[in-house]
Formats: C-alpha cells, sequence, structure tokens
C-alpha cells in the first residue's frame, strides 16, 4: 500500500487547514505524473449502463451481466496483486475488486500509484459475490474522471464538525449518508406537494421576488438599492399580496413555492432566508381548508416517508389521526390549567406577570395578550398535529373577521412538535376594511419597529375591483422536512444554510 493511502488526515474535520498542504502537494504530483503519462486527471464522461444500487437488485435476482459505472472511491483495500474498494454513487454504494491479471499489469500500476479515496473512477466488469456475500463488481477496466485534491473526512466518523458541514456541504453529502437522505426526502416532499395541488386543480405561479413596498407579513425586510431605477426595493417576506392579486384576476386557485426572506435572527427553527408554500382557494372557507391541509400532509408523509408515523426526538407523530383543534383560547385553559375566570380581562395581566412575555401591558389589547399567553404556556406543548384556530384580530391585518366573534380572525396556525408549520385564514376581500387596517398598521408603525405593514395602495385597489370569498395557506417547506426527517436544527434540511462571514 502506498503511503499516501496510509495518510490519516483530519484536516477537514477539524479546520486544522495548515495539516492539508502536505497531501495536497502529494496529490498535485501526481496530477503531473499522469499528465506526462498521457492520462487527464479530469477526463471526459464515459458511458454508463447502471448505478450501484441497480447492480446490488439486478444480481439479487440472478441477473448476470457487463457493466460500466462510475463513482467516488470511498474506500481502498490492497492486497498484494489485487485491490478492494467501495465505490459510491448517487444511488448507493458498491464493492469493486480490481484484479491484476483482470486489467494487466500496467493498469494495476496505475490503480495502486494513482488512485487515492476520493478520486472519481469510470469501472466496467461483471458482478459476483465474496465469500462473506457482498455483491462485487469484478473490474476488467477502469478510468480516472477526475482527481481529489484533498483528503476526505475520516472514514469511521465522518464530517462531525457542524460548521465545516454547512459551509462545506458538498463533503457533508459525501461522508454524510444520513444528510444525502434528508435532501432526498425533502426533494420527494415537494414534488409530492406539486403533485397533489396539480391533482387539485391549482395553477402553479411565480411572483416577484423584488417588492416595492415590503408586505405580506409582520416581519423585518431586507432591503436593496436597484440602481437604473434609484430605487430602494425589498426581498420578499411573502408572495401573499401578489397571489391575492391573481386571485382578483380569475385564477381561483393558485400556488407557488419559493423563497422568502426576513430580516431577522437567526435559531434552530429560524433561516432568514427559507421556502415557503402558499396557495390560495377561491370560494371556500378556513374549514374546508383544513380539512385539505390534513390530506395534504398525510399524502406528503407517505410518498416522501412511506408511512404516516414517523419519530420526533423520543416521541412519535402519527398523522393517521385526526388533527386536534382548539381556538387560542381553549389552548390556554387546557395546557396552562387555567379557568375561564381566570382569563377574564381583568385578571389576565396578573397571569402575565407570571410568564414570559414581550408586551406592553399598558398598550396591549386583551387578544394580544392571550396570545402572548397562549404563546408562553400551550404552544411548546402541541406536539401532535394541531390546528390553533379563530386568533385575536389584532394579530391578523390580512385576515377576514369572524361573522360570528369580530373580535377574532377566520384563521388558523398548525402546530406540531411545539413549532408552528402552516397559517391560514380567510382573506379579508373587503378594500375599506383592509385600507383601514393599513393606516391602523402605520401608526403602530409610528410608536414601535416591529415589522409592520406599509399601506400597499395598489393592492387595496385591486380589491376595489372585487376578490371573490378566498382562503389562503403558507406552509413551511423547511421546518415540514425537519418534522419528516427528525431533524432538530432548520440548518440541517436548508443545503445552504445562512451563516456569518468567515473571517
Amino acid at each position: 500500500m502506498n503511503e499516501d493511502k496510509n495518510t490519516e488526515n483530519h484536516a477537514i474535520n477539524t479546520g486544522k487547514e495548515e495539516l492539508v498542504p502536505q497531501e495536497y502537494e502529494i496529490r498535485l504530483q501526481k496530477v503531473k505524473e499522469l499528465r506526462s503519462l498521457g492520462i487527464e486527471p479530469w477526463a471526459a464522461p464515459k458511458k454508463i449502463t447502471a448505478t450501484a444500487h441497480e447492480i446490488l437488485e439486478k444480481y439479487q435476482d440472478g441477473q448476470e451481466a457487463e457493466y460500466a459505472i462510475a463513482g467516488r472511491v470511498m474506500t481502498i483495500r490492497l492486497h498484494g496483486k489485487s485491490a478492494f474498494a467501495h465505490v459510491q454513487d448517487e444511488s448507493g454504494t458498491i464493492q469493486v475488486y480490481v484484479k491484476q491479471d483482470a486489467i494487466g499489469d500496467s493498469q494495476f500500476e496505475i490503480w495502486n500509484k494513482f488512485i487515492d479515496m476520493g478520486d472519481i473512477v469510470w469501472f466496467k466488469g461483471s458482478a459476483f459475490k465474496t465469500k462473506t456475500g457482498e455483491v462485487t463488481l469484478k473490474v476488467t477496466e477502469f478510468t480516472l474522471l477526475s482527481k481529489c485534491l484533498y483528503p476526505l473526512p475520516e472514514k469511521f466518523h465522518g464530517l462531525v464538525d457542524t460548521e465545516v458541514r454547512y459551509r462545506q456541504r458538498y463533503l457533508d453529502l459525501i461522508t454524510n449518508p444520513e444528510s444525502r437522505q434528508k435532501f432526498k426526502v425533502r426533494s420527494h416532499a415537494i414534488r409530492a406537494i406539486r403533485e397533489f395541488l396539480d391533482n387539485n386543480g391549482y395553477m402553479e405561479v411565480e411572483t416577484p421576488m423584488l417588492h416595492p413596498i415590503a408586505g405580506g407579513a409582520l416581519a423585518r425586510p431586507f432591503i436593496t438599492h436597484h440602481n437604473a431605477l434609484d430605487s430602494d426595493f425589498y426581498l420578499r417576506i411573502a408572495p401573499e399580496l401578489y397571489l391575492k392579486r391573481l386571485v382578483v384576476g380569475g385564477y381561483e386557485k393558485v400556488y407557488e413555492i419559493n423563497r422568502n426572506f426576513r430580516n431577522e435572527g437567526i435559531s434552530t427553527r429560524h433561516n432568514p432566508e427559507f421556502t415557503m408554500l402558499e396557495f390560495y382557494t377561491a370560494h371556500r372557507d378556513y374549514h374546508y381548508i383544513m380539512d385539505f391541509v390534513e390530506d395534504l400532509l398525510r399524502t406528503v408523509m407517505q410518498k416522501s416517508c412511506g408511512t404516516l408515523q414517523v419519530s420526533f426526538g423520543e416521541r412519535m407523530i402519527d398523522f393517521a389521526k385526526p388533527f386536534a383543534r382548539f381556538t387560542a383560547k381553549e389552548a390556554v385553559m387546557k395546557f396552562g390549567h387555567y379557568n375561564q375566570e381566570k382569563l377574564a380581562p381583568e385578571h389576565i395581566d396578573a397571569i402575565l406577570a407570571t410568564v414570559k412575555h414581550e408586551l406592553d401591558l399598558e398598550s396591549a389589547s386583551y387578544g394580544e395578550k392571550l396570545f402572548a399567553l397562549f404563546e408562553a404556556v400551550a404552544e411548546h406543548q402541541l406536539f401532535e398535529p394541531t390546528f390553533i384556530i379563530d386568533y385575536p384580530i389584532e394579530i391578523s391585518p390580512l385576515a377576514k373577521r369572524s361573522p360570528d366573534n369580530p373580535e377574532v380572525a377566520s384563521r388558523f396556525e398548525l402546530f406540531m412538535c411545539g413549532f408552528e408549520v402552516a397559517n391560514g385564514f380567510n382573506e379579508l376581500s373587503d378594500p375599506l376594511d383592509q385600507a383601514q387596517r393599513f393606516k391602523d398598521q402605520l401608526k403602530m408603525r409610528q410608536v414601535t419597529d416591529q415589522g409592520l405593514h406599509e399601506y400597499d395602495a395598489d393592492f387595496v385597489h385591486a380589491l376595489d375591483y372585487g376578490m371573490p370569498p378566498t382562503v389562503g395557506v403558507g406552509i413551511g417547506i423547511d421546518r415540514l422536512v425537519m418534522l419528516l426527517t427528525n431533524t432538530s436544527s432548520i440548518k440541517d434540511v436548508i443545503l445552504f444554510p445562512t451563516l456569518k462571514k468567515k473571517a
């Protein structure tokens, strides 16, 4: 075994970059030698006839044939005049057997001297089973396709440094099969969402990322400047106001899956750039759409995970059960163990004094106080899928008032595992009411800096032309994938999460 294959180097894993150049120089010298032999270290593609997974499946079925595969060499074990290696492609990993008698002396010398772990290599050969029962490709021909100049992270532990995993996601994907699987589930989930909505008559659309007015959700925006127009624009907080313009225009079922941007904190559940599904349905209400969301999520879970029961932490979520439904007040009473009397307007301040909140109790309305209490005592206890309905109107500036109680909005939020996954409500279609709420938001902006809505005159004008009764829903794709993959940090389900610039 050559010295390069014996070298254990944890530089990428530990961040000790001063250890890397020696290995880099060794491999760089191999590049020079390969070229002197007329071998291109970064070659043109060669025809592939199977994946690793396909070979494993076909051989189990007794289909013996010649195959051509390509993949990254993950391990190498030399045994005199032969070698075993594990090769990884997108489908999985397969063992290859390289024997001097089968490929010839010169080719075996090239393998022995120039092929390293991390290299991408094309192999041709036939399948067989070793004495230990492992399906293996007996190689008759190989070609180096892409030389890897840096050593991979140590094979037994993979890439464990979380900072490096996020900054160098390619290394994480190469070495951690769990990470690869999470992003496959994410892809399957998004595809299932599209299929479900398409099959139910929804049309996918695209709306602007650059907004002249910040709006669509209560959040602080990112601000950028367009030089040609000499105007400030905002990266979109949400597509809501544009999607509802399309409903006014006659598209009665529309959806968009795309990025939103919010200039706020970073945590295990928040990333400034995140993916949302928003969809709007004319002539339906939020009671109908809650049932629809249940069906949607069950379909997505079944297609992306193959089951309706998934683990999160040490507990199991059962999507087959009907989702629970409580008003915000009912949830506070159930999980905070308060009765009606204690939640009366004259007593609620005393309760809030015992919990953590950020309200100014002197100026806050009863609805805002009740919702603050919900966040403090109930939200984190909502593990099973639960709809919280009929939110205070003060915190729902774009939602329609309940016809039964003007103090609450016809709205729901869906919680699982202690955090919000979806938000939906009957959309406000009254242009006069919408204009007044925008004005109220402007007044609040004068005394607080909480990313409140600006007055969007064009949107109000669109409502002047008449929007049919409509219900809208937003679902956080990243948080949904966290649930589907038993992941505690949002950074682990976003391929390239937002990180502080490296010094």
